[in-house]
């Protein structure tokens, strides 16, 4: 019998999403809705043959993958996995794989996460939160709404997520600028967007949206002197990865206003624990993560690691990291 485990079924969609039966019944899966605290994971997963992850919800290191001596198979949705120490499991001889996007398909997270990222715009904009905490307790009108019809979208990182807010910006009239350390002319002249130096996009952008991938070089691009160099009128959207911004700088920088408001849909820890300094700021919206996360984009990844388990028991894995 091979063991499966399928981690983080947040929404208990997992087993409806993909046809698990077809991979026969010598094959039994786990479904696992609660998120499992990491000195627990060994105990838990000790015993399954294959975990699936659903991006980096679970952070898979050394310190617990070592106490995992049955492991045979690793699948990641997405392609790619800061949380998933990749080098060790191939050190093991343990096969990873991931899914892909089609091109055809929100799988890759591209338009909902875009999506995402304007309501989080949109939520700040015009007060939506705030508003509706106040209309519920007897109160109206606290205070006024941000247009975005002249307003400066300022984009950190211009890749396939990045160029998906430019539409958006233009249709509701704003300027759009772009900055990343490898985005050259060329490239912002393709989507149309100016390209400006880290200091000018700090210090136009009324509304500050990161679209870049976590690694050591953008781990802390956000942080306290960044921060001061915005607009104490301006707003931070982050819906890449919580670690690019400095979360301790953030907090303090929206207690005394240096920037007027967050977005914020991804955290250096998650789930965000509830008495985390972020839930006690009113100028903040938070989202639990879920910029990739939608019914087409799950039942493709879901999909997908069915056939890459399947793949792998007849000796031929597909998708291999």
């Amino acid at each position: 019998m091979t063991r499966v485990a399928v981690l983080d079924d947040y929404q208990r969609r997992a087993r409806g999403y993909a046809d698990w039966d077809a991979l026969g019944d010598e094959v039994e899966v786990e479904f696992f809705s609660e998120p499992i605290a990491q000195e627990e994971l060994p105990a838990r997963l000790r015993g399954f043959d294959v975990v699936v992850l659903m991006r980096e919800r679970t952070r898979l290191q050394r310190d617990v993958l070592s106490q995992l001596p049955g492991l045979r198979l690793v699948i990641t949705t997405g392609m790619r996995n800061a949380s998933l120490d990749v080098d060790y499991l191939l050190q093991r001889g343990i096969t990873v794989s991931g899914t892909q996007g089609t091109g055809t398909t929100p799988a890759a997270g591209v338009p909902s996460t875009a999506e995402v990222a304007w309501a989080l715009i949109f939520a700040v904009a015009k007060r939506v939160t705030q508003e509706d905490r106040a209309l519920r307790s007897g109160r109206w009108q606290l205070d006024l709404p941000t247009n975005l019809a002249g307003a400066t979208l300022g984009l950190v990182g211009l890749g396939t997520l990045g160029a998906a807010m430019v539409g958006p910006a233009r249709a509701f009239g704003m300027e759009v600028v772009a900055w990343s350390e490898n985005l050259t002319d060329e490239r912002a002249a393709e989507v149309d967007v100016r390209h400006v130096s880290k200091e000018e996009l700090l210090a136009s952008a009324d509304f500050l949206s990161i679209h870049l991938v976590l690694s050591d070089r953008t781990r802390g691009l956000i942080g306290g002197r960044e921060l001061l160099q915005m607009k104490p009128t301006a707003a931070l959207i982050n819906t890449s990865r919580g670690p690019i911004v400095d979360e301790a700088a953030l907090v303090a920088a929206l207690r005394v206003g240096v920037i007027a408001a967050a977005g914020l849909d991804v955290y250096d820890r998650e789930p965000l624990p509830c008495d985390h300094p972020l839930t006690t700021l009113p100028n903040v919206v938070l989202l639990p993560h879920l910029g990739y996360v939608s019914e087409p984009g799950m039942r493709h990844m879901y999909g997908q690691v069915a056939e890459d388990i399947g793949a792998f028991l007849r000796g031929a894995p597909i998708r291999t990291l």
